[in-house]
């Protein structure tokens, strides 16, 4: 009998992998110059250099030896850093946030890992970390999978800090790597400062999982809200026009703080909501990349 990960996993490689494998292999290539097949572009002629990458055309019209330079084709490491905080439980059950990021994580494992690459994961709340380390293959993938169903269960009492989950990834990740940041990024500490220590020596992605329940109060009259990371509940009028107008106020003044330290990184950053459908999610977040490093 398989199990709720091979379940998921076998589901999503016939409604998601298929449909996008191709489209992520090439996107991501070491800055490593030499010989390969994409030209990176041409330096003068060094004695020692190897004679058979002279471009002969520059060098007539410039009247010195020059040699093509080309980026090497190289494995790829990749490593998902997922935020397994509770505030990741906000959604309609089976597709919230959770749920989402497990099906993001299990499709970017699998694609990366059929390229030949190697996946490793960082499951993180705070205070608690959870590592598998780089590996190819389904089996592999199984191994993430069914780690994340192991880390599902959201916990109270703590609030996320996504300057901690950052440095985590600096400590753990030392050779240069894909590091996809996988979260909703609602939390705190000084996690700008932690971005920008990951950038010099990584590349890096970041996956925004969004609810609607993240933006809009819904209005329902007096309602119980509650803090799903630290359990706090307050009684409130979902009704009233200046609550409903600060909250959103709130929400829209935290994400342009999230849209201005992830440009000052250089990081992008791409918006994957719960109602999305996934395919077409990653089809975009594959087509601004290629279109970014065009």
């Amino acid at each position: 009998m398989r199990t709720v990960p091979e379940r998921l996993l076998l589901r999503l490689e016939w409604r998601v992998v298929r449909r996008l494998e191709g489209r992520v292999h090439g996107g991501y290539r070491t800055a490593h110059r030499a010989s390969g097949t994409d030209l990176a572009g041409l330096r003068g002629y060094v004695e020692g250099d190897d004679a058979r990458h002279i471009d002969w055309n520059v060098t007539a019209r410039l009247g010195e030896p020059h040699l093509r330079m080309f980026n090497e084709d190289r494995e790829l490491t990749a490593w998902l850093v997922l935020d397994r905080s509770a505030s990741m439980a906000v959604g309609a059950p089976g597709r919230g946030k959770h749920d989402v990021l497990a099906e993001l994580a299990l499709v970017l494992a699998r694609l990366f890992s059929r390229g030949g690459n190697r996946v490793g994961a960082l499951f993180y709340d705070t205070g608690m970390m959870q590592v598998v380390p780089p590996g190819t293959g389904r089996r592999h993938v199984l191994r993430i999978g069914a780690e994340l169903a192991r880390t599902a269960g959201a916990r109270r009492g703590s609030t996320t800090d996504l300057a901690a989950m950052l440095d985590a990834a600096a400590r753990l990740v030392r050779r240069r790597s894909l590091i996809v940041a996988v979260s909703d990024f609602i939390g705190g500490g000084d996690w700008e400062r932690s971005l920008l220590r990951l950038t010099p020596r990584h590349d890096v992605v970041a996956l925004r999982i969004i609810d609607p329940a993240d933006d809009e109060l819904p209005d329902a009259g007096l309602i119980v809200v509650e803090d799903v990371e630290t359990g706090e509940q307050l009684v409130v009028d979902s009704g009233d026009p200046l609550l409903r107008a600060r909250f959103r106020a709130g929400a829209g003044e935290r994400d342009a703080r999230l849209d201005v330290g992830m440009r000052r990184a250089g990081v992008p950053l791409h918006r994957i909501s719960t109602s999305d459908d996934l395919v077409g999610s990653l089809i975009e977040v594959v087509t601004r990349t290629h279109r970014r490093r065009a």
